[in-house]
């Protein structure tokens, strides 16, 4: 798992320059959700158990005034003023530097980890008005008129409405480049979801369409700095692929490819917060293991969570009670189905609830972030080629 000062507005390019923070009280937010701080800080609500006092967050953009970023792909305006972009584990380490107000104690836990109290949020932003905003916006520039197309494509395809998509990153907060950045979409809903990758996967299928699947071909990952230890480029691509939430849009109106992708995230219906559930989560140590996967249905989702039975204890403490994968790295969400074999390494902890107790093995944030992985366990030739 892992000053007060002037707040953002609402607005900025896209959103027609609407202003003024939105301040909510109670709040109801779930994964995706931006959480703006009084000094600009924007975080993202990360998945749907919380405790009472705020929420589990994970740190994404910061204003100049109180970050700078030597990374290239970081830098991101809306014209007035200037953020940059968090990559990694940076986040945690700005928080615990220079901002520790942001967070909040887990009790199972015994820590802290990144988050919000409801009495720090200065205003928030949901995808799904975002990109109704944007879609009745009269005034559309390369990107929001992609946008707006490729809703066109998804709808008319598929009969899913627009009220079940939203827009996250730079596209939410008003800061994109309308002739670089890529659309970044949510979709609402286990049966959205099902439905809209079923779209993608005939329209990737077909010929003559002006979608195609990202992961088609390794260039995708080609010239990047790979970090991860433990899952190979060839590998990552080929699970990247199946997923069928991630394309390129070749839009002739634009005049260039744009990548685009679909989050994942739950109906309110569909969401239980279970954080009153847990007593203890206990970290006993380092683990690799073989694991059959149970059930995928929390898969898409953040966290990504795989029910498993133990095949083998491959290294670390010989426990036979593994239940469940639980992952907060992107990298690895629609990452298994059900009843494949799967290599996992990450944290095995020991988890006390009320109906009883379990081992599980936990994907997160700490000092071996790389080295974690979850994939397929027998990859063959013909899934790397």
């Amino acid at each position: 798992m892992h000053r007060d000062g002037q707040g953002l507005s609402s607005g900025g390019r896209g959103l027609c320059n609407e202003r003024g923070g939105v301040h909510l009280a109670p709040l109801s937010l779930r994964d995706r959700d931006a959480i703006i701080t009084r000094e600009g800080l924007i975080f993202r609500v990360l998945g749907y158990t919380h405790p009472q006092e705020g929420y589990i967050c994970d740190l994404e953009y910061a204003p100049e005034g109180v970050y700078r970023s030597e990374d290239s792909r970081a830098y991101r305006t809306e014209g007035e003023r200037v953020y940059y972009k968090f990559y990694g584990d940076e986040g945690w380490g700005f928080i615990q530097r220079g901002f520790p107000r942001y967070m909040v104690f887990l009790q199972p836990l015994g820590r802290r980890v990144l988050g919000v109290r409801g009495t720090d949020i200065g205003g928030v932003k949901r995808p799904e008005e975002a990109l109704r905003k944007l879609l009745e916006c009269g005034s559309k520039d390369e990107l929001t008129g992609a946008l707006e197309r490729l809703m066109e494509i998804v709808i008319e395809g598929s009969a899913i409405s627009a009220q079940e998509f939203g827009v996250f990153g730079s596209i939410l907060h008003g800061f994109y480049n309308p002739r670089l950045s890529d659309l970044d979409m949510v979709v609402y809903g286990r049966g959205t979801l099902e439905r809209l990758r079923e779209l993608l996967r005939e329209l990737y299928m077909g010929g003559g369409s002006r979608l195609s699947n990202e992961f088609e071909k390794d260039e995708s990952v080609a010239g990047k700095n790979w970090r991860f230890r433990n899952i190979t480029p060839k590998e990552f691509v080929w699970h990247q692929r199946r997923k069928m939430i991630y394309g390129i849009f070749h839009d002739e109106n634009a005049g260039r490819d744009i990548k685009f992708e679909f989050e994942p995230v739950k109906l309110f219906s569909e969401i239980k917060n279970e954080y009153n559930e847990l007593r203890r989560v206990k970290w006993d140590g380092w683990v690799r293991a073989l694991l059959r996967v149970r059930d995928d249905s929390e898969g898409p989702y953040m966290p990504s969570v795989y029910h498993v039975e133990p095949l083998e204890i491959l290294e670390g403490p010989e426990v036979d009670d593994v239940e469940k994968v639980v992952s907060y790295l992107e990298e690895f969400r629609m990452q298994a189905w059900r009843d494949e074999v799967i290599y996992v390494e990450g944290n095995l902890e020991w988890v006390e609830t009320r109906g009883g107790e379990y081992h599980q093995i936990t994907l997160t944030y700490g000092p071996r972030y790389y080295e974690q992985v979850i994939k397929l366990a027998e990859m063959g030739a013909s899934q790397t080629d």
